[in-house]
């Protein structure tokens, strides 16, 4: 399988992880948290760079740049879940307190002030709503952004061959 069928498979899987998202939000009416939606701009940013590598076709030192920004974004995107874990997993007298929504958040604050919030998590933030084999959404999100972190850096050291070299 050529990178440029990678980064097209990486990208129809942070698209259906978006589907699912929205299901759950409109669906099954799970109010995403702050730290939620950032886990979604994560995906989103790993699929823009995939779509990218994708359409692009890089050959060589390009396949290297586009698994470097796979990592970065994908790591972005862990980061933000493994804070949401580390607030899930705090007693109940530690959890911070709960926020408004992110909608009211953008309306009334400057932008930054909103991701600096939405960055340190609020309540909501630490309430598991749903659970899949044990592990509670952003467990899930760590997961894939943990293994496209991992192609990502794959991609990103990757011996290249000759014929990458070649334009074709």
């Amino acid at each position: 399988m050529t990178s440029r069928w990678v980064f097209g498979l990486i990208f129809v899987v942070c698209a259906g992880l978006l589907g699912v998202a929205f299901y759950m939000e409109h669906v099954m009416g799970l109010e995403p948290c702050p730290l939620c939606w950032l886990q979604r701009f994560g995906f989103m940013g790993a699929g823009a760079v995939s779509l990218l590598a994708f359409l692009h076709g890089p050959k060589g030192f390009g396949i290297r740049i586009y698994g470097g920004l796979l990592a970065v974004t994908a790591g972005a995107g862990l980061g933000v879940a493994g804070r949401q874990l580390w607030l899930q997993s705090l007693p109940a007298d530690q959890v911070p307190a709960c926020g408004p929504s992110v909608e009211y958040m953008l309306e009334v604050l400057p932008f930054f002030e909103v991701l600096s919030t939405a960055l340190r998590g609020t309540g909501d933030c630490a309430e598991v709503v749903w659970r899949f084999l044990g592990l509670s959404i952003p467990g899930w999100t760590a997961v894939f952004f943990a293994l496209l972190v991992i192609v990502g850096l794959a991609l990103l050291f990757r011996q290249p061959r000759a014929r990458d070299w070649i334009a074709g």
